[in-house]
């Protein structure tokens, strides 16, 4: 079996030129998993690592070509969250404007409400870096909540945990909700190369 997967290994190697990250991990039955996706909350080791953002596939170069896209990297890496997670909450939230406000009293690139970015140690939500590493660190405390459940993890990023917990660990019925995880689905699975109908 290790012969095979080395096998496997070094054809890949070849055969994309480094073309994007790969990642190794064993499933419950004891069998190697390759795969380009690393999902919070899963133990992988990189086998292949992409050797610059213009070799890689289309979706990487999605992801490098988005504004804040160091501070998001630098976000996503402290904090152990998919960095195209972050790029379509964002693109949810705030269409990237850093000075965004909502009606509710919302700010900031990832819309921090105010309570929130105080508990995450954020002083000033209107600064880029700052709003990304604390809306960085609620996702990943939305994640450990729900058990890396992407879905419910964007559902409570939205609607507040309170609200999917309380329906018993479901997107809440709120039209806004309704709309606004599909969106944001949509988007994560489009920047990660993903089919449309992949599941998470």
């Amino acid at each position: 079996m290790r012969k095979s997967i080395l096998g496997a290994m070094a054809w890949l190697a070849a055969a994309t030129v480094a073309q994007a990250d790969v990642y190794i991990s064993i499933d419950t039955g004891g069998g190697y998993v390759l795969s380009n996706v690393h999902r919070p909350g899963r133990q992988y080791e990189k086998v292949i690592s992409e050797v610059s953002e213009h070799a890689g596939p289309a979706n990487a170069q999605l992801i490098t070509g988005r504004p804040y896209a160091e501070l998001v990297a630098a976000a996503a890496r402290a904090h152990d969250v998919p960095q195209a997670l972050l790029h379509a909450l964002i693109k949810a939230e705030s269409g990237y404007d850093p000075k965004a406000r909502s009606p509710k009293g919302a700010m900031g690139l990832m819309q921090l409400m105010p309570g929130t970015a105080r508990e995450m140690g954020v002083a000033d939500a209107l600064d880029p870096e700052a709003n990304l590493q604390g809306g960085a660190r609620y996702l990943k405390r939305m994640l450990t909540l729900f058990d890396n459940d992407i879905t419910l993890a964007v559902a409570a990023y939205n609607a507040g945990p309170e609200a999917v917990m309380s329906r018993g660990r479901v997107v809440p019925p709120f039209a806004e909700t309704r709309r606004y995880v599909p969106n944001v689905l949509r988007e994560y699975r489009r920047l990660q190369g993903m089919a449309e109908d992949a599941p998470l």
